[in-house]
């Protein structure tokens, strides 16, 4: 197991899908945010089955960093009750993976 994680979450739209993914990079949040466009999501809200397109965000980060994205996320988007969710990587290119640790900085000594 690493200390490197997958974050999910989805957006309303490219623009907030874009406004999310570059202020996670901005502030070296993340390594990389791929945005997978026009997600069809089917869920349940509020007792009631629902239906969007949606972007989807693949958030490349580290448990340290987490807290905060899981903020940010909060902070920048539109929706109540917006999606974040923390996968581990259980391992991985070790290149890759090094590249990560070298891209985010918070969570890190202090940052």
């Amino acid at each position: 197991m690493t200390d490197k994680r997958i974050v999910l979450t989805t957006a309303s739209s490219e623009e907030e899908a874009r406004k999310i993914a570059r202020h996670l990079l901005e502030h070296r949040l993340a390594a990389c945010v791929n945005i997978l466009p026009q997600v069809a999501s089917i869920y349940l809200w509020q007792g009631k089955i629902e239906e969007a397109r949606e972007w989807l965000l693949v958030i490349k980060t580290t448990a340290a960093a987490f807290g905060q994205v899981n903020e940010a996320i909060a902070d920048l988007h539109s929706y109540e009750l917006p999606e974040c969710i923390c996968l581990t990587i259980e391992d991985g290119s070790p290149a890759y993976l090094q590249w990560i640790a070298e891209s985010v900085s918070a969570g890190d000594s202090g940052e």
